[in-house]
């Protein structure tokens, strides 16, 4: 098969959707399948064998991490001079809109998929009351496509509910060859603890620095757990805003990581918490537990479909009237619990893990392409 896809973010960009993108046209390459990719310059011009058109684009003005690609008569150019036998966009907004149309209008069957609860971030950027209209934007644009990929059966329920039509679920994958136990080791532990000591629980918080990754509930935690440690590993535009309100805590501020080093920060830590109630998913979550880590998530969104509470890792309620905190701190010291409850729950947090391969998970969305392009299926999925 020849698959274009069209996203808003891929490399150089790091996060969970491009973790997904790329492990995607890896193994979509190996399959035999041709792939094309259209997303924002700054891209290089092929990876794992597929080819890469890097579109033109300008910064997002409240998340300038994310760059909007203006669709241009080349990009219609290289789609006709590639001749695909289906368009799948990602997260359609501007280039993704770009994707839609000349998709259509080339008669090409179209593959949408929904990675990023975007209604659910506006919140936190003080546009709430544009929710309903941005849900009306949403429904309009992925109505164009005869599927719709979700990565939560959270969010195939929500979106169906929303008027969004044809959704089905993408299961999820990650890499439990680079993510694994046997990384922990002491030297990265002491470079996520920086100045602190090592007296207490070291937890761990892997992701965007954003508004709508809800950190600050952290806070809380380390004030009512004095003994604990925290390292924040990534980076992006909430994080001077997050050193101040963590300053005067035992935080460290690690910056990205990727690879073993990044697998490695994963093993060495006590606990993971991931307090953000946005999540269509929570790739970072799997990884964490692929690597031995126990996890503490919102009871919101696509996370329930990973952590079973009390069993791989535990779940936190995160409305109330003091956002969660109780929860989430009850939460933590649940999870933290005694060492042989802790090696339990990593231990059952691993085999979950093992259990979302990458190349299943393709597999999978090989078999939506073939049932639309009316062609056998491949049972083996």
């Amino acid at each position: 098969m020849k698959i274009a896809f069209f996203t808003e973010t891929f490399l150089p960009k790091v996060d969970g959707i491009v973790t997904r993108l790329t492990k995607t046209v890896e193994h979509l390459v190996k399959a035999g399948d041709e792939v094309m990719v259209f997303c924002p310059e700054g891209c290089p011009s092929e990876y794992m064998g597929a080819e890469l058109i890097g579109v033109p684009a300008m910064p997002l003005p409240l998340y300038p991490e994310l760059k909007l690609a203006l669709p241009r008569p080349a990009v219609a150019e290289a789609l006709e001079t590639f001749e695909p036998d289906l368009v799948h966009v990602v997260n359609p907004a501007v280039l993704g809109l770009g994707g839609i149309w000349l998709a259509k209008t080339s008669g090409i069957p179209l593959i949408a998929s929904y990675h990023t609860h975007l209604p659910k971030y506006l919140e936190h950027y003080g546009m709430g009351m544009l929710e309903p209209l941005l849900w009306e934007l949403l429904k309009a644009a992925h109505n164009q496509a005869v599927l719709n990929l979700c990565t939560s059966t959270a969010m195939v329920a929500e979106l169906s509910e929303k008027g969004i039509q044809n959704t089905a679920l993408w299961q999820r994958g990650v890499d439990t060859e680079l993510f694994r136990p046997e990384l922990r080791n002491e030297t990265m532990r002491l470079r996520l603890l920086n100045t602190n000591d090592d007296q207490g629980a070291l937890l761990l918080y892997v992701g965007r620095l954003s508004a709508e990754k809800q950190i600050e509930r952290i806070k809380p935690v380390l004030d009512r757990i004095p003994e604990a440690r925290l390292a924040l590993v990534g980076d992006g535009p909430h994080r001077q805003q997050l050193e101040k309100a963590f300053e005067g805590t035992a935080t460290t501020f690690v910056g990205y990581l990727e690879g073993e080093e990044l697998a490695s920060a994963y093993a060495s830590g006590d606990a993971f918490l991931f307090p953000s109630s946005t999540e269509t998913l929570g790739l970072v979550l799997l990884e964490a537990m692929a690597a031995g880590c126990p996890v503490v998530g919102a009871n919101r969104g696509g996370i329930p479909d990973i952590i079973t509470d009390g069993v791989n890792g535990c779940l936190y309620e995160p409305d109330g009237v003091d956002g969660g905190s109780t929860s989430l701190i009850n939460a933590t010291r649940q999870l933290l619990g005694n060492d042989l409850e802790r090696q339990g729950l990593r231990k059952a947090a691993r085999q979950e893990a093992e259990r979302w391969g990458w190349a299943s998970a393709t597999q999978q969305l090989r078999n939506y392409y073939r049932t639309i392009l009316g062609q056998p299926l491949n049972l083996a999925a």
